[in-house]
């Protein structure tokens, strides 16, 4: 009998240890995994509020919607506002922006014909200069890969629901070993006694190993690996990391073929809600709902779900975790469940690939992995929103025909050269090619201002008044080969004037002026504002370069700032896990050279002309004349990319439309990527673009020739010029002609004791 115990004990054991040793292992391995160092997290910028500025209803709700702002129809607890006609009354959060810890506030707002009208602190119900939103989460970040889940820390979890979760699922949890046999006697008793599932038997602690290691079945065996799994897990953590890990992994529901793992998604999922924004009700129905989400889900069954958040309420009254009055205002409240499903996602692909391309300059993958950072982007929900809405709009309207029709759009602030919003394809949510931030594509006319850009740096020999003369132009190339650009209604417009020759994309008239700058300058230019360098080439003045709508953006932001580089930036700071800061990156940078400054207000000028009499003039008749924006149309050879870069006195947008295999879209910038600016524009909140006059002076100029005039001389035109550059000429209405202002001019500007063209020597002796 002994030897038989002895051979069975040890039979036994030669079972149990390897067994023990392999849940051992397996345990320690599945943990280290959940130990998941924290991640980074990823916002968008604040939204500062300030009397004044543009902004609009819809553009207000986006921006409330984004950060997870809930209409509750009083607007009192964090994370609540409520709408009253044009007043909205916002209750924000507390956060940590760049600068430091903001507080959260109670305000009020009024918006009057797309203005902030007043803006009121409604705890003391004076008038404020500003108030800042906390920022909408955006993305988490694993290291450079981006995944769907949300991971919360403990400290991270309203302790209602703590409390809440043990009164309901686990009372002993603090001092069992992973299993309590009396819970499973006293759960049987009270379901038996109340005819209905009042309590679980399992512990916390078996629940998470059913939802890490085993199946659902049934089976004796698979019970005997849940204790077993559980008193290993207990010997080997600590109570905090193992509630931890279940806030984290308990099953709340099914989104399609995506399963709702941890409360922080379940938050989201069920109430389009953080975690922190939860009311007492959605707790209650939140923990309910583990017993069984399939079958208490509020959506397909309201009034099962109803019924166990009451239950769970009345269990929390029972545990002085509410009071009566608690409980009978939350019992009354409805599910409150959002009409759309969906778990929160990194939703802004095309954006975070350049957060991710910018963070890579001074953050290795390895560094974004674990160490609890916070990047704070420059990401304008509203914004963003309205670009993704503008490209769908245009691609139905433009795709009847052309299915196969893609977009990119890059938005910037002009003031900072911040991104506000990049989308990299008519599917803003698809992941893949960027076409925005990747697709290189010829720019056609969009180089155009930057070649009367650098004649205009040139007061002296030219202005907007000056003649050009637009006619055929046969430019030689190497190995005796020519180069004879037309212009894109097959004709030649002769003597016009620079405004008018940019404004109206003669190329005919641009190559002519390019070739006098010089085509190396324009080289040293695209290099000095983007850091791209081309070969230089005669086509490159008509742009015959291969850009991405990015890049371009880079360049346009110099003439939308105003003649200072401001180098495109996604991300404003990163912050340590503590929130100090480790980076930032809203540096003071150098104010724009005077002459580079006022060249580019006069490039401004002419664009504005574009929107007005050019080949953008559509955009007056879509309703946006009262912005004065300024734009240049692009269209490259066949028709293959469309091209609109505008810019209004707030916002800066390039749009690219055309086809990924580079097939023909028979789409010109002004029919194609113009529309999904239009589109864009006329629903964002932005200011009218205003040049101001500071060392540019105005004169009239006869119609006939390059001098000054009286207003009221027929045809007489309003032009700008750089201050002490206007024409020292004056004209009665008289006429001296293209031909001899303009070798008399050149003269002039070449000074004495230059060499001087012997024809024009000639011509005057004649005279």
């Amino acid at each position: 009998m002994l030897v038989g115990l002895l051979l069975m004990a040890g039979l036994a054991a030669g079972f149990l240890i390897p067994y023990l040793v392999a849940v051992d292992h397996r345990v320690q391995e599945e943990f280290g995994r959940l130990q998941w160092q924290v991640p980074t997290r990823v916002y968008a910028r604040p939204l500062t509020i300030e009397p004044g500025m543009p902004m609009n209803a819809e553009a207000l709700e986006i921006e409330l919607e984004a950060a997870r702002y809930r209409d509750d129809g009083a607007g009192t607890a964090p994370g609540r506002y409520a709408r009253r006609g044009v007043r909205w009354v916002i209750a924000s959060r507390g956060f940590r922006d760049v600068d430091g810890p903001v507080p959260a506030r109670r305000i009020e707002v009024e918006l009057a014909k797309g203005r902030v009208r007043e803006l009121i602190d409604a705890a003391t119900g004076k008038a404020i200069a500003s108030a800042r939103l906390d920022p909408a989460r955006i993305a988490t970040l694993y290291g450079t890969r981006q995944e769907e889940r949300e991971l919360v820390r403990l400290d991270e979890v309203p302790t209602l629901l703590i409390t809440t979760l043990q009164a309901v699922e686990d009372r002993s949890f603090k001092d069992h070993m992973g299993v309590d046999p009396w819970a499973i006697v006293r759960a049987m008793w009270v379901n038996l006694t109340s005819g209905e599932v009042r309590q679980g038997g399992s512990t916390l602690t078996q629940q998470l190993v059913r939802n890490l290691f085993l199946d659902r079945g049934q089976r004796l065996t698979r019970k005997f690996n849940e204790w077993t799994y559980a008193l290993v897990i207990e010997a080997r953590f600590d109570k905090r990391r193992i509630l931890e890990a279940y806030l984290n992994h308990v099953y709340l529901g099914q989104d399609g073929g995506q399963a709702v793992h941890g409360f922080a998604a379940a938050a989201n999922f069920w109430f389009g809600q953080d975690l922190a924004s939860l009311a007492p009700q959605d707790i209650a129905l939140l923990v309910g709902m583990i017993q069984g989400p399939s079958h208490f889900d509020p959506r397909r069954y309201p009034e099962r779900a109803l019924a166990r958040r009451n239950l769970v309420l009345e269990q929390m009254v029972e545990t002085g975790l509410i009071d009566p009055a608690q409980s009978r205002s939350a019992m009354q409240a409805p599910l409150g469940i959002s009409t759309r499903p969906s778990l929160p996602r990194n939703r802004y692909p095309a954006f975070l690939d350049l957060v991710r391309r910018q963070l890579a300059e001074h953050y290795p993958e390895k560094s974004l992995r674990g160490a609890g950072l916070t990047v704070m982007t420059t990401l304008a929900p509203a914004t963003q929103h309205l670009a993704e809405q503008a490209v769908a709009a245009a691609m139905v309207e433009l795709g009847k025909d052309r299915p196969k029709l893609e977009a990119g759009v890059v938005v910037t602030e002009v003031a900072r050269g911040e991104v506000e919003a990049m989308v990299g394809g008519r599917d803003p949510l698809q992941h893949g090619f960027n076409r925005a931030l990747e697709a290189q594509r010829p720019i056609g006319s969009l180089m155009k201002p930057f070649v009367y850009l650098l004649a205009l740096a040139q007061p002296g020999r030219y202005s907007l008044a000056s003649p050009l003369h637009d006619a055929p132009i046969t430019v030689q190339l190497a190995r005796g080969k020519t180069w004879s650009p037309d212009n894109s209604d097959r004709r030649s417009h002769g003597w016009v004037r620079v405004i008018d020759a940019l404004s109206r994309s003669y190329n005919q008239a641009t190559v002519r002026l390019g070739m006098e700058i010089g085509v190396e300058r324009l080289v040293r230019l695209l290099h000095a504002l983007s850091g791209v360098e081309p070969t230089p080439r005669p086509s490159l003045l008509l742009g015959s370069i291969d850009l991405s709508p990015y890049q371009t953006a880079q360049l346009f932001q110099f003439l939308a700032a105003q003649g200072r580089v401001d180098p495109l930036r996604a991300v404003r700071a990163v912050l340590d896990a503590e929130g100090r800061a480790l980076n930032r990156y809203d540096d003071a940078r150098e104010a724009a050279q005077r002459g580079d400054q006022i060249a580019a207000r006069l490039v401004t000028l002419a664009l504005q002309e574009t929107a007005r009499s050019g080949t953008a003039q559509r955009l007056a008749g879509e309703g946006l004349a009262w912005l004065d924006p300024a734009g240049k149309t692009g269209t490259s050879n066949d028709s293959r990319d469309s091209w609109f870069a505008g810019y209004t006195g707030s916002q800066l947008a390039v749009v690219w439309v055309g086809h990924d295999d580079n097939s023909p879209t028979g789409l010109m910038g002004s029919t194609g990527a113009m529309r999904v600016w239009s589109q864009l524009f006329r629903k964002l909140p932005t200011e009218p673009l205003r040049v101001g006059g500071e060392g540019i002076e105005w004169a009239w100029i006869d119609a006939r020739e390059y001098a000054q005039t009286d207003e009221d001389c027929e045809g007489a035109r309003r032009y700008p010029f750089v201050a002490g550059y206007t024409p020292r000429e004056f004209s009665r209405c008289g006429w001296v002609g293209w031909r001899e202002w303009f070798d008399r001019d050149r003269d002039r500007d070449r000074g004495p004791g230059r060499d001087r063209d012997p024809r024009t020597q000639d011509r005057r002796a004649r005279r």
